[in-house]
């Protein structure tokens, strides 16, 4: 009879294939904002931090969000960018370390558009952009409606940053399109309400994004991997949906595929929920049925309890991995992202692949406050 420790270590311990990346397993980093990265250069307690979750088995990285080289990208000083000279050095110092410890990285690259407020670091004086000036649906606007400028702008710093993670040694790039961040507020119905060729339908609101992709496409090297982020839900809105139904999901990722798009990081709040009406598969399973690309999983693994109230000062108990094996075993995705659990753990996956679950601990909001 196989154990859930053998079961474990044989489903999550084979590799997989991203373009020209070989992911010796199938665990991965969630990307997630940390804060610890003054005048958005990251340090060697960020160089610390993913080593070690790289050396205990980690297969992929996925780094916290960096804001792209444009002056609206971000809201905080304090978060890594992905341009100028002493932070893309820092971030080359990261991506040698978590080699010499085994694992792969690949940086988020980030447009928060309308997530911001004027007078924000870490460029005080920048508006809030967006598609139509819009942070949620149904809302006044409170920022800038992009221009062609704007976007090809956006574009060319989403592009140069990409660049320049293969230039320093990174694997790959993810682009943040989910929760509510700028490429979402473009796909996403209720922030876009443009006339032009930006805005419309699902295939013409997926225009921007797409171009993201394809600028990054040709910016890099062809076996060079991009993986990109997608979510229903919004920081804004936790209801929102981008697709009510699989054709509506194709009609909005097929562009991006067409585009260069390696691999899809299909975000949810909880991973096992199915996402229509008639099917169990989740997101991600979606996703991988739609495109017939390699997909992550991401959502509470390993943990029950909401990771937004996590995030939010709340902890969480320990939950099981039987159902994420068998969703494996199925190949209804390919690998899966760990947020708190890694967060809470840096061992975890060397426990969960060693059948050491009895010691893994549940999470508890403090491990915010340090990058341990």
């Amino acid at each position: 009879m196989t154990t859930t420790t053998s079961r474990a270590a044989e489903v999550l311990s084979r590799p997989t294939t991203i373009n020209g990346l070989t992911v010796p397993n199938r665990i991965v980093m969630a990307p997630m904002t940390r804060m610890f990265s003054p005048g958005g250069v990251p340090g060697e307690d960020v160089r610390s931090y993913y080593a070690r979750r790289a050396a205990a088995g980690v297969g992929l990285i996925v780094t916290e969000g960096t804001y792209v080289g444009h002056e609206s990208a971000g809201n905080s000083d304090r978060v890594p960018r992905f341009h100028g000279e002493e932070q893309l050095a820092g971030w080359a110092k990261v991506a040698e370390d978590v080699h010499a410890a085994g694992g792969t990285i690949v940086p988020q690259l980030w447009h928060i558009g309308m997530v911001r407020e004027q007078g924000q670091a870490p460029y005080a004086d920048a508006p809030a952009v967006g598609p139509s000036g819009l942070v949620t649906a149904g809302a006044e606007p409170t920022g800038k409606a992009m221009t062609q400028k704007d976007v090809d702008d956006v574009i060319g710093a989403f592009a140069e940053a990409a660049a320049a993670a293969e230039r320093i040694g990174f694997d790959g790039v993810e682009l943040h399109g989910a929760h509510g961040y700028l490429l979402d507020q473009f796909l996403w119905a209720g922030t876009n309400r443009r006339t032009d060729a930006y805005g419309g339908d699902a295939v013409a609101r997926a225009t921007f994004a797409a171009e993201i992709v394809a600028a990054v496409r040709e910016a890099v090297s062809a076996e060079f991997p991009i993986i990109f982020r997608y979510s229903q839900w919004k920081q804004q809105d936790y209801g929102a949906r981008l697709a009510e139904t699989p054709e509506e999901l194709e009609a909005i990722l097929t562009p991006l595929a067409a585009a260069g798009v390696d691999a899809f990081h299909a975000s949810t709040r909880r991973y096992w929920l199915p996402e229509f009406d008639g099917s169990d598969l989740n997101l991600a399973g979606w996703t991988k049925k739609l495109m017939g690309k390699p997909v992550i999983t991401v959502g509470s693994v390993g943990l029950d309890g909401d990771f937004l109230k996590g995030f939010q000062g709340e902890g969480a108990p320990v939950k099981g991995i039987d159902n994420l094996l068998d969703r494996l075993e199925a190949e209804e995705f390919d690998m899966v992202a760990v947020g708190r659990a890694l967060l809470q753990d840096p061992e975890w996956a060397a426990k969960v692949l060693a059948g050491r679950v009895d010691e893994l601990a549940p999470y508890d909001a403090g491990s915010l406050r340090s990058l341990s």
